[in-house]
């Protein structure tokens, strides 16, 4: 058991238990008190420097919903599911994000932003050696692939089944959504399983041992 009560067989059983859902219960909705918490386990996952490239986009709208299905190839989990997020990473990092940020640690944390020149510096340097070098979209976007690991723990700890979704047509989300700073990179499904109408939803799950996939030296 850890410090803080949680024991390891439990959070063990709930990580075994969930599964990427294929069939939900359009019926079944996350209650708004779970759906808080899951809100929040996206405002505290962590990223590079804190700085948090990616916006979360909660489609709550049926219509909407109905109008992205045919972009993610027909997949019902889109309209089926209680909750719909897409993961949607910043297309670019400049000083004025980096200013903001640090305008945020102060609020936070006190201080004066002359005590944070030098990290303020650190990261501007580092955000535009990655615009120079062409890889901050990849940068960005592998920081909501750690904000989606963070959702879907959440999700199981609480018995909330998720789907993470990569099967769609970013452009045409972005389309639908209007996102132009912004682009889809990542969906995620959240709800209650229909297990009977689900092929994979009893199927023990398939893993490597860990003797194949954990390296220590």
């Amino acid at each position: 058991m850890s410090d803080n009560g949680i024991k390891s067989e439990n959070i063990l059983e709930k990580l075994n238990w969930r599964y990427a859902t294929k069939s939900y219960d359009p019926a079944k909705k996350i209650s708004d008190s779970d759906w808080a918490t899951l809100e929040e386990s996206l405002v505290l996952a962590p990223s590079s420097f804190g700085l948090q490239p990616y916006k979360y986009i909660v489609v709550t709208d049926p219509e909407t919903r109905e109008k992205l299905k045919p972009a993610a190839w027909g997949q019902p989990q889109i309209t089926d599911a209680s909750h719909l997020v897409v993961f949607a990473y910043k297309k670019t990092l400049t000083d004025a994000d980096i200013e903001h940020y640090v305008d945020r640690i102060v609020e936070v944390r006190g201080g004066s932003r002359e005590d944070l020149a030098d990290y303020e510096n650190v990261m501007k340097s580092s955000a535009q050696k990655a615009v120079d070098g062409g890889y901050i979209e990849v940068w960005n976007s592998r920081q909501a692939y750690i904000a989606l690991g963070f959702l879907l723990q959440t999700a199981a700890l609480l018995g909330i089944d998720a789907t993470p979704m990569e099967g769609f047509d970013p452009a045409q989300f972005n389309e639908i959504l209007g996102l132009t700073d912004y682009s889809a990179v990542a969906v995620a499904a959240l709800g209650y399983r229909n297990a009977e109408g689900d092929w994979l939803a009893n199927l023990p799950k398939v893993r490597f041992p860990k003797e194949e996939l954990i390296v220590r030296v």
